[in-house]
This record gives structure tokens, sequence and C-alpha cells, in this order.
């Protein structure tokens, strides 16, 4: 019998591949390339990920899964992660979280392409696995619908799994190895060319889903304006007093603009609040629980203060503190509404994201201290970034502790029955602001010309006021000139007019506060309650 004629696409059985049906097709997935495969798994994940993105920016209301995989990661974080990811990326800490995480899917993607070789229905189940994941990680937050939830999880798992299972069976042969004479083929044979600009066309496609999604959920962001005409003007306006800011190049400026003041928090994008269904709930061991609109809230009355904020994770001679000029209404009018109990010890406050911060009953109610509902910064209604519709800004205290964005709730409870949202990784039960001071100008290291030289910085000590500043130049301490202070609440600015001679200089500066306490030298870290330790550089004049 003439023997057929041999298919140029058959591929003889290799030994010992009896037993397998298709011994073809194991032989040609064993040979593909691992490299072009690893990429199928990437661009397979990385599609998953814009396709999450844009569903949640096409359909309002729904989550990010990666915005919600990084949230939980924040509500996970182990003590002492905070200081070291603020210490290394500082206000960028959020970028470099997202960054992170969409590495690492990357990465997990390329061994899913590996694992797609031989097992893709596992490869598939994992993708769906991770989705899910997602989805659970979702949950924590609860501003987020469940069932919008589950239609972005569902969409991310199916264009996933349907890219690697497309992308996988294109993925050409490996080159033979040395003596290797089999035929190498597939039953789809792409070349590597054809295969690249395949995976190359899915990934740009990605990007640009990607992309366009998480612009698309910036904008479904409220806009700050539509507080603007419910706002009334304050009753008792705060002016700058005359000599508060020094005129010295490079230095702090005394009122930060809102675009370049700090921000740091837990919330990866920004809560989207409607002010026309906000409402400020006012319970716990009160007389009568308080629920107030924004348009009740700010008819108690505005009015205007200038305070320093500072954050906890802000290392010696840092930038995560600013001052700025607050609208608002006054925390005890509010409180008063409601009635507080004489067996209340801790006032929390609470984000409509969930986020929380607690403070002494007893600090808020001193009259000697003014804490306020803010509703405008600097003169704007609050930014975004900032805590629109309203914040807490309780002068004398850390962020961590007091300054609540996104204002919901404010519980009145004890000490012992609640911790606050850092409390528990590691922080103090409270924190009050630590006497501390920067040098602004010259800059660490800089190279300087001998003669008249400048010496500037800010010092701030919330709310015990700034009542001198020293420097130091190579161990002689000089009284520095301070600026006005504006109020016991607020930073100054000071500056020392230095002769610099030849050489290499140590400059250090050390404030003293309004009840005579000098800044502590010896240096600790943030945690648990605050750097310590002056600020020290060194510069080089010549």
């Amino acid at each position: 019998m003439a023997t057929p004629p041999r298919d140029e696409r058959s591929v003889a059985t290799p030994p010992g591949a009896g037993e397998s049906a298709t011994p073809r097709t194991m032989r040609a997935r064993s040979r593909r390339s691992p490299a072009l495969a690893a990429l199928a798994g990437v661009v397979a994940v990385a599609a998953a990920l814009a396709a999450s993105e844009l569903v949640a920016g096409l359909l309002p209301g729904s989550p990010s899964l990666l915005l919600a995989v990084g949230g939980a990661l924040i509500d996970l974080q182990p003590p002492g992660a905070k200081d070291a990811v603020v210490g290394l990326f500082g206000t960028n800490d959020k970028l470099a979280l997202e960054i992170a995480i969409v590495l690492v899917s990357l990465a997990i993607g390329a061994g899913l392409g590996l694992l797609a070789t031989r097992r893709p229905g596992l490869a598939s189940a994992a993708i769906v696995g991770f989705a899910i994941v997602g989805f659970a990680a979702t949950l924590l937050d609860p501003t987020t619908s469940t069932a919008m939830a589950a239609v972005v999880a569902g969409v991310a798992a199916i264009v996933g799994t349907q890219a690697l299972g497309f992308l996988i069976p294109r993925v050409p042969s490996a080159e033979p190895g040395r003596g290797d004479t089999a035929p190498v083929t597939t039953t789809i044979e792409w070349d590597r060319r054809r295969f690249l600009i395949g995976a190359g066309g899915f990934a740009a496609s990605a990007a640009v889903c990607g992309l366009v999604g998480r612009a698309l959920l910036e904008r479904q962001r409220q806009s700050p304006a539509q507080a603007a005409g419910q706002i009334p003007r304050p009753s008792e306006v705060a002016t700058i007093p005359a000599g508060a800011e020094l005129t010295v190049d490079a230095i702090t400026p005394l009122v930060v603009p809102n675009d370049t003041f700090y921000r740091i928090d837990t919330a990866l994008i920004v809560p989207s609040v409607d002010l026309a269904s906000w409402r400020l709930r006012i319970f716990g061991l009160v007389d009568r629980e308080t629920t107030l609109s924004f348009e009740q809230l700010v008819a108690l009355g505005t009015f205007e203060q200038y305070v320093t904020i500072a954050c906890v994770s802000n290392q010696v001679g840092g930038a995560l503190v600013g001052n700025a000029k607050w609208t608002g209404v006054r925390l005890r009018d509010v409180l008063g509404l409601a009635g507080v109990r004489p067996e209340s010890t801790q006032l929390v406050g609470r984000s409509v994201d969930g986020w929380t911060a607690g403070m002494p009953t007893a600090w808020v109610m001193d009259p000697q201290r003014e804490p306020m509902i803010a509703v405008e910064m600097n003169d704007q209604p609050l930014p975004l970034n900032h805590g629109f519709p309203a914040r807490l800004i309780v002068p004398g205290l850390y962020g961590y502790v007091s300054a609540t964005k996104w204002l919901k709730e404010l519980e009145l409870t004890t000490l012992e029955a609640f911790d606050g949202y850092w409390v528990p990784l590691g922080w103090a039960k409270e924190g009050p602001i630590l006497t501390q001071s920067r040098i602004d100008v010259p800059r660490s290291s800089a190279q300087l010309s001998p003669g008249p030289t400048t010496i500037a910085g800010v010092a701030w000590a919330p709310d015990r006021g700034v009542r001198g500043v020293e420097v130091s130049v190579d161990g002689q301490w000089r009284q520095a000139r301070i600026s006005t202070p504006i109020s016991n609440a607020t930073w100054v600015q000071w500056r020392l007019d230095w002769d610099a001679r030849g050489g290499e200089h140590t400059l250090a500066v050390r404030a003293i506060d309004g009840t005579g306490t000098v800044q502590t030298e010896q240096r600790t870290p943030p945690a648990p309650d605050g750097a310590r330790g002056y600020h020290t550089i060194q510069v080089h004049v010549g």
C-alpha cells in the first residue's frame, strides 16, 4: 500500500508519548518560548486590570479593583510600615503603592503565562481567583456597592482569561536546542514578530483603557464648587499682623497654598461626597443624637483662624507640616447641640470611608483652643484632597489623632472603649504636636560664597506658640530673629544673618516654645508620637 503523503503540519510522536492522545500538542506546548509565554501572561493581567479601571470609570459608583487592593493593604499594614513608607516616598506614598501593586500583578501574570503552557485551565482559574480577591478587597470600603463591585470583578476575570486563552496558543515555539533535529511547529503557528505585534496591540489597548478609566474615575468626584454659594461669610475674620512674614528667598511661605499643602492619608483615591445627601451624625455618650446637613452645619455660623497642622510621620527637617487659613464652624457649638455627657473622655471623628481618629474630649472642650469643623481652606471650599466637604482641625494635635477628612460622624465615647485607626498599628493614643524647627535656607550640602549669608526657616509648637529660635554655627548658638506670630496655633518664620567664612560648616536650629521649653536635642524616629531632634545640615563655603 502506498504511503500517504505527509502533512507538513504533523509531528512525529516522540518516544514515551504513546500514552497521550495529543502528543503533537504536548510537544508543541513544551517547546513554546518561555519568555513570550510570560509576556502573554503579563499582557493578559494588564488587560484585566485595565478593563476593571475602565468599567469603574464608566459606571459611577463602581470601585477600582486596583485601588481596593491598595486600600486593603493599607488597612492590613503591620506596625511601623507607615513610618517606613512615608520616610521613603513622602507625599508620593500612594503613587508608590499603586505602582508596586501593578508591578507585582504583572510579575504574577508572567508566572501564569508560563503555567498556561502546561496547565491552561489552572492559569485561567488563578486569574478568576485574583478577581475574586479584588472583589473581596472592595468590601472593606463602606462606600462600595457590592453589586457594582461584582460587575467590575466579573469583567476583569472574563477579559483576563479570554486574553490569556487567545495569546497562549499563539506563542511561537522556542528555537530548537543544539542537536535537536525534531520539527518544532504548532497547530496555529505565529512567528515571533507577528506574536509581538499582536501582544503589543493588546498591551497598548490595555494602557489606553486603564488611563481612560482612571481619568473617568477622577471626573466622578464631586466638585467643591457646589459648596461655594452655601457657606456664609465668617463672623470673625482672621488677619495677619504686621511683621508676620519675613522677606527671604526660598523660605517656606507663611501661608502654604492649597495645591502645595502636604497630603498624608489612607485614601488612594479621595472619596466622592455628594453635598446634597451628606450628613454629619453626632452620637454616643450624648444627651440626644443629632444629624446635620451641610446647610444646617454652616448655618451655625462660621469663623476664620490660621492653624499649623503636622503629620506625626514627619521626619526632622521634613515637609509634612503646613500653615493655612481655615474657615468653619466651632466644634464645641456642634457638640453642644447633642449635649456631651460628663463620662465622655474621647471624641472620635469618622470619615466617609471608615477612617477614624480619636482625641481626648478634654482637649477639644478646653476654652484655651478653638477646634473646628473646617469647610474652607485659604478662602476656597475645601479641596477634594483635603477633606471636602468638611474636616476636623484641632490646634495642637497631630493629624493622625484629630484631622479627620471627609468627616461623616462624631462619636463621643471613652478612651478605653475605642482606638483610632493608627493606634493598633503602634502609634501613641494621644498625639500633641512636638516643638520643632527646620532650616529652609540654605539647603543641605549647599555650596556658598564667602560673605553675608542668610540662614532661615520655620518653627512651630501649636498650640503653645514659639517664643524664640536659636541657630548653631559649628556649635556656637546665636539668637535668630523670628516673625510676629499670627497666634499660638501657627508657626513662625525665622532668620539669622551670618558672615560666612571659607570651609565646611555645620548648621543646626532649635526652637523655644511659649512655655519656655527648649526643643529636644536627642534624635528619635517619628514612631510612636513624633520625631525629635535638631535639624542639622552641612554646607561648604568657598
